[in-house]
């Protein structure tokens, strides 16, 4: 008997064990399997009119499909908040061989000294006449990765372990100084006239599931509320309204041109940069770079990741309503070209890798074709071409859009097209 019941206890794991692993997720790489669909379109209202006039999408649609993205992608961010403070930590105008200004900054998020904080690594061009155009993004490992100058302070913020970073139990250390700069081209960015402007997104939210105990969420909490709602922001919304927070104090300073920020991002960090480009409409340029699902790749394609994949991963990074998409992308209201169309007319750009197709080129090409329309409507030129690029043959309109070789990465020829685009639309004007 006893020898029965050992046998359906194991022939029941073995079962389960089975189960498990015929859920595990595959990724659909085959563009004859990507299902038939329909996306809305950003120039219908919801009453069934035809948007024809400026007016109407700034008045009526934008306010709709931008209502849609907060409630059921996103979440809401506070619209109301202590107004921040912040403090020069440090300051060298003699910074990287004398090429450099560099500035740190502590950016306290609720004004006060006790509360959350984020600091911001600044560098700027030395032989600068007058306030410069900055580019400004998120890092994933710390201020001090980006660069090997050893004077960046080095994050004190919960850091995700990597032992080829030297990270263990979860804080940065002196190993992991300039790790990361391949991603980060700092001296031929100050050689084109360019500032560059950096955060530890950690220091805004850290990344992992903890039910919104840690970083900023709580500090807005109402009276009892333990978590945000439904409709309320996650992680990703958290990081762009931390960028927003970084271009208050970009305001401030008189040697950056404020009107002139582009807000850049790669990965998880790219979804960030976009829905903080929608969100904010101050920032100048946006740049997508590899952002994938929930950033700039179509949701309705369900190639590469998904977002039923994304949600059971990070159940962080979205609201907690976007699980209704699960394996249900067909049932969304909105698309990410609609995402994207909320930038215009501003200049935006997405930039894919050909071996990333986890993000899912061809589904990032296609949403800014199909963001194209609103920016024509607002009298700019969108993305002209029905196919792809060739890898390495950029389109620059208002839209700009490169497919390069190499995988899910941030290269130099990536900054190289990106500091191009902002030439074409900021140098001068």
């Amino acid at each position: 008997m006893n020898q029965f019941i050992c046998f359906l206890i194991i022939l029941g794991l073995l079962l389960v064990i089975g189960i498990s692993f015929s859920q595990e997720f595959v990724p659909n790489y085959d563009e004859t399997k990507v299902p038939t669909f329909k996306l809305p379109d950003p120039l219908q209202l919801e009453n069934g009119k035809r948007v024809k006039k400026a007016d109407v999408w700034w008045k009526k649609r934008r306010p709709e499909i931008f209502k849609l993205f907060e409630e059921q992608v996103y979440g809401k961010m506070p619209d109301k908040f202590e107004k921040i403070t912040y403090k020069l930590l440090e300051m060298d105008s003699g910074a990287l061989a004398g090429k450099a200004i560099r500035k740190q900054v502590t950016v306290y998020l609720v004004g006060r000294e006790d509360g959350p904080k984020m600091d911001l690594l600044i560098y700027l061009p030395n032989q600068a006449h007058g306030p410069v155009p900055v580019f400004l993004a998120l890092n994933f490992y710390g201020n001090h990765t980006i660069h090997a100058d050893p004077n960046i302070t080095m994050t004190d913020s919960w850091v995700q372990n990597n032992k080829e970073f030297g990270i263990t139990q979860n804080q940065a250390t002196d190993f992991s100084r300039g790790i990361r700069a391949s991603r980060w081209p700092v001296a031929q960015i100050l050689a084109r006239g360019y500032g560059l402007a950096t955060i530890y997104y950690g220091d805004i939210d850290p990344d992992f599931d903890d039910g919104f105990q840690n970083g900023v969420h709580p500090f807005f909490y109402k009276q009892g509320q333990t978590q945000p709602e439904p409709d309320e922001w996650g992680s990703i919304a958290a990081w762009a309204w931390g960028l927003s927070r970084a271009m208050d104090y970009l305001e401030t300073d008189k040697s950056v041109d404020s009107k002139k920020v582009i807000v850049m991002g790669h990965s998880r960090l790219g979804k960030t940069s976009v829905w903080a480009g929608a969100a904010d409409q101050r920032f100048a340029i946006v740049i997508s770079n590899n952002s994938g699902c929930g950033g700039a790749a179509l949701s309705r394609r369900q190639f590469g990741e998904t977002v039923g994949r994304i949600n059971r991963v990070f159940p962080h990074w979205f609201c907690d309503n976007f699980n209704r998409y699960n394996e249900n992308e067909a049932a969304l209201p909105i698309d990410q070209h609609q995402l994207l169309a909320l930038i215009a007319p501003r200049p935006l750009y997405v930039a894919s890798a050909e071996e990333d197709r986890w993000a899912d080129p061809k589904g990032e090409f296609l949403a800014a074709k199909y963001a194209s329309p609103v920016y024509e409507l607002l009298g700019k030129k969108g993305i002209p071409a029905d196919a792809e690029p060739k890898i390495h043959e950029p389109i620059m309109t208002t839209i700009g859009y490169h497919i390069r070789a190499g995988k899910h990465d941030v290269t130099r020829y990536d900054w190289e097209r990106y500091m191009d685009f902002a030439d074409l639309h900021l140098k001068n004007k």
